[in-house]
């Protein structure tokens, strides 16, 4: 029901989805540089947890609501661009100011970087993307077969995902760790942020955008 011949093709799908580098990738290697370990794993924590919301979203049929209301629609996509900007506003903030907000010099700043704030941009960042709903409404339904239990199965596919996400982003920010040194030398700070702020607001405008 769970191990069916389905699970081996959906394995390297979401194997494949989860290497794509986005905005996941980008905010894991940004809250790394920013509180090290501790904000790089509780980021990919709260992004992964994301997954098991479009799930259900996903098997609730409120996905396809969400797409057939232009309105509403609309608004998720217009919220989703709206955060990434803001998160981009705030690097680019930083770098101007020379990066002591974003990438701490010393532990007395690090301490000031509560473990809430890396939940809170890892859950959001994933949430409020109405790319993830998209995908989870036209992906996971193919590996969901009749006499299944419906929430079950999008849960345990959701697990999957979850431990694969997590475990390549463990990799991203065991990297970003070993360079930081290099990485966080004032002028990469600063150009980091600066790089980061303007991904994330041209991501997100391209996301308001988008028809």
């Amino acid at each position: 029901m769970y191990l069916d011949g389905y699970l081996w093709v959906y394995l390297p799908a979401v194997a494949l989805l989860t290497l794509s580098p986005g905005v996941d990738t980008l905010l894991v290697i940004r809250n790394s540089l920013r509180g090290g370990w501790r904000d790089g794993l509780l980021t990919s924590f709260a992004i992964c947890c994301g997954l098991f919301v479009h799930a259900l979203i996903s098997v609730g049929g409120i996905s396809l609501v969400l797409l057939q209301s232009a309105w509403l629609f609309g608004a998720l996509k217009l919220a989703g661009a709206g955060y990434l900007i803001w998160l981009g506003l705030a690097s680019l903030r930083v770098a101007l100011r020379g990066g002591e907000l974003l990438f701490p010099a010393s532990t007395r700043l690090v301490e000031k970087t509560h473990w809430q704030v890396s939940l809170r941009e890892g859950f959001l960042s994933n949430v409020l993307n109405p790319k993830a709903i998209v995908f989870y409404l036209a992906f996971l339904p193919q590996f969901i077969q009749p006499g299944d239990p419906v929430i079950g199965k999008a849960l345990f596919l959701a697990a999957i995902h979850f431990l694969i996400a997590n475990l390549w982003q463990l990799v991203v920010v065991a990297v970003v760790i070993r360079v930081q040194r290099w990485l966080l030398t004032p002028s990469m700070k600063r150009a980091f942020d600066g790089l980061a702020g303007s991904m994330m607001i041209a991501l997100g405008a391209k996301l308001g955008l988008a028809q």
